[in-house]
């Protein structure tokens, strides 16, 4: 006993000086870590390929590098390969876990396997802007061998996927839709108007319709499109695109234009008009897919007239293999709209594998974007469409299909966490619309996302985050188990499934750092409902001593705080210099329901403020380490406009941080660019319904400003446009409350650049100290 009393002595000891060998959070800290993207399964089911990106402070970069782990595990625990920048098939080894970087003489990006298993395709910016790229794998090595671009397109490509059938490379470029005719003439109508653009001393712009600038970026008439292009193809010096017109093999990778055996080729335009094809997206799962026999693609576009009104996104299908000098029309004659029913947005579709479905995210409120998002699921055959998340009302986020094509995995968002469920369906009868059987359980826990299945039906991989760790690579077991003979099996009802993890990038790096969990907390808040908020306390924490206090205001309004990590508002990063960190999931927040997300439609400074209110109130009450005297409220987008609803409404806090917030309903309306979020929320336009508009907003209450306040904007920002930062700043300064203006001129609705994302951090940090003190 007196062994094992003194064994738990210095196994405590040992501890207690791990723990004070760690240091607080820096930005130095979190720049240095790796940012991995989605996993992307080799079709034998021993490698995955993923981009991750690496940050360069003082060059002021993030580029992205291919790397593969093998699925099995570490194969390469005993093998020590040393940084090489500068070699393919040299790749660098993270000998935690087996991770190798096998493209890092470029940038390289969304890499995209070919069905043989031998080659990928992947985004590089290396040569002549954004192009597509393939590397020759070796599966036996897990090696890239050679690789070289495959696109030299004026409007420049991305977003590439490989046909199934190993014939085709599709991608997304911005074209002009005034280009039209064969692929030959628009290719070079599109260089030629770049080449005028660029020659021309005069950069005016001429709008004709509304939506011509969006996010950060003005439209200039480009829309973008989903080109097509033979895999096969081999680009020349002078950058012409040819294929081999025999069959025997080409000896030199780099072809004479005119030579023979080589037929000049040019991407075709599938998706002609003057639309947007796929839509505008921020992310996430990709809005076009592949038929399982490579012959057809489906994608997003939104037809209507106005599209800054409209949320009405459809879901197209379009033959790939149409005639070499086909024309537009030709084309959109071949063009289904398979969901013209449904005038709200329908996203993301996905073939199943055996090519009877496709399934996809589909909302049912016209011209309401934050309206759930249910799984739905379209029959090739009959036109017949189903929802498969029926029963339950949280958002459906990344979706896959497991190869058996009657079983879909998808992540949701629920109460700050995003677990994976898994949707089972049959159909029987010749009624399309009959005996449909559809069972969703929950299957892993956490906050999850990039959801896809081995091809084998056997794992399933996946990225992971949470509030104290960044993104890594995850995978879960999932066995089959035999119905009856005549049956397909069926994955087994284990209640929750257990992951484990893929990748270690980040592990060296956080194991230095002192980090707090998240502490959940609930509370009354308005209309008697229970509301969740969150709380970090800083490292080191003495619960004998008073801290003061961070208040973060999520965006959206639609949106949340959770068990997720953050670059650009990180909750450990405020809570490392000392200070308690407080987040409300107010009246309007997603993950608890629809009807808790709608109670902030026309009440933007209603419900939410009062939950926000009552919140802290319930934090100042349980908490006695809370120095209620020393709180600071910070907030950006949505969060921004209730910092300048909170500057009128009450003097509780020492100071305030806004960022890229509305100031003045009304301007904003006529500022920002997608005017369908506006016309929802405060139900019609100033013009129909200027009472709402004036009822929340911000600027009407400015005489009751006292607050000292952080003004922050981009000028790249259209959402919300900078003349709302300047409006506020102008305010604050005319009322004499000090004040201070943090303004980006080439930053949008985010601070991205790293350099800047330093400067923002420290602005804030200093600003907050500075009112509230440590």
């Amino acid at each position: 006993m007196r062994n094992l009393l003194l064994a738990v002595f210095v196994l405590a000891c040992a501890f207690s000086a791990v723990a004070q060998n760690k240091h607080p959070f820096t930005f130095e800290d979190m720049m240095a870590l790796k940012r991995v993207e989605e996993p992307v399964p080799s079709p034998d089911g021993k490698w995955v390929l993923f981009a991750a990106v690496d940050v360069d402070l003082k060059a002021n970069t993030k580029t992205p590098h291919i790397w593969v782990v093998p699925l099995s595990g570490n194969q390469d625990n005993d093998t020590h390969v040393s940084q090489n920048q500068g070699n393919v098939g040299h790749p660098v080894v993270d000998q935690s876990s087996g991770e190798r970087e096998i493209i890092s003489d470029q940038d390289a990006d969304r890499p995209r396997w070919a069905r043989d298993g031998k080659r990928f395709a992947f985004v590089s910016t290396k040569e002549n802007g954004s192009q597509i790229w393939i590397a020759d794998f070796d599966s036996s090595t897990g090696t890239v061998t050679t690789k070289h671009r495959l696109t030299n397109i004026a409007t420049e490509a991305d977003g590439e996927l490989w046909s199934p059938d190993g014939k085709n490379i599709l991608f997304k470029s911005d074209v002009d839709p005034e280009c039209d005719g064969t692929p030959e003439s628009e290719a070079e109508c599109n260089a030629k108007k770049l080449e005028e653009k660029k020659n021309s001393k005069v950069k005016v712009l001429i709008f004709t319709h509304l939506l011509y600038r969006h996010w950060n970026a003005y439209k200039e008439g480009k829309r973008s499109h989903l080109l097509v292009i033979p895999a096969g193809s081999i680009v020349s010096e002078s950058g012409e695109a040819y294929v081999p017109t025999y069959t025997g093999p080409i000896i030199s990778g780099v072809p004479t234009p005119g030579a023979g055996g080589l037929t000049r080729v040019w991407p075709r335009d599938l998706t002609p008009g003057d639309y947007d094809a796929p839509v505008f997206s921020l992310g996430g799962q990709d809005n076009y897919a592949f038929s399982p026999d490579g012959h057809e693609i489906c994608y997003a576009s939104n037809h209507d007239p106005v599209p800054a009104i409209s949320t009405d996104n459809d879901l197209f299908t379009v033959p790939v293999n149409v005639e070499a000098d086909a024309t537009s029309a030709q084309i959109l004659a071949q063009t289904k709209n398979i969901t013209a029913d449904n005038k709200a947005a329908d996203e993301t579709p996905l073939y199943s594998p055996d090519g009877n479905y496709i399934a996809y995210r589909a909302q049912a409120r016209p011209g309401y974007e934050s309206d759930r998002f249910r799984l739905m699921l379209y029959d090739r055959k009959t036109g017949h469409k189903e929802e498969l998340s029926e029963g339950t009302d949280r958002w459906v986020g990344t979706f896959t299909w497991a190869p058996d094509s009657w079983h879909v995995y998808f992540s949701y968002e629920d109460r700050g966490s995003a677990p994976i469920a898994v949707t089972k369906f049959r159909h029987w009868g010749n009624d399309p619309e009959s005996r449909w059987l559809i069972s969703t359980t929950d299957k892993v826990q956490g906050f999850n996302d990039d959801l896809v299945v081995t091809p084998d039906g056997r794992t399933l991989l996946f990225t992971r985050m949470s509030l104290e760790h960044p993104n890594e690579m995850y995978k879960v077991a999932l066995p089959l188990i035999p119905l009856k003979q005549d049956e397909k099996p069926y994955r087994a009802e284990e209640p929750i499934l257990a992951a484990d993890p893929l990748t270690h990038f980040n592990d060296s790096v956080l194991s230095q750092v002192a980090m707090s969990p998240l502490e959940s907390f609930w509370f009354t808040g308005a209309k008697g409902d229970r509301v969740e908020g969150f709380l970090v306390k800083p490292p080191n924490f003495d619960p004998g001593k008073k801290y003061p206090v961070k208040f973060l205001i999520h965006g959206g309004p639609q949106g949340a705080w959770g068990d997720d990590w953050s670059y650009r508002w990180n909750p450990e990063l405020f809570a490392a210099n000392g200070y308690v960190v407080v987040m409300i999931n107010f009246h309007g927040s997603t993950g608890y329901g629809q009807k808790f997300i709608d109670a902030i439609n026309g009440d933007w400074g209603g419900a939410p403020f009062e939950d926000l209110m009552k919140g802290l109130d319930y934090v100042e009450e349980h908490y006695g380490f809370i120095d209620k005297a020393r709180e600071c409220a910070l907030g950006a987008s949505y969060g921004g406009y209730m910092t300048n609803w909170i500057l009128g409404h009450t003097n509780r806090f020492k100071c305030i941080v806004t960022h890229d917030g509305t100031f003045n309903n009304e301007s904003d309306w006529g500022t920002t660019e997608e005017l369908w979020f506006n016309e929802w929320e405060f139900r019609g336009t100033p013009y129909t319904n200027r009472e709402l508009y004036r009822k929340w907003s911000p600027h009407l209450f400015a005489t009751n400003f006292k607050t000292p306040t952080l003004v922050i904007h981009g000028q790249l920002d259209y959402r919300l446009d900078v003349s709302e930062g300047f409006q506020l700043f102008t305010t604050l300064q005319r009322l004499g409350v000090p004040s201070k203006m943090l303004y980006f001129p080439d930053e949008g609705h985010w601070v991205l650049k790293p350099q800047n994302s330093q400067l923002w951090y420290k602005t804030v940090n200093d600003w907050v100290d500075q009112w509230v003190g440590k």
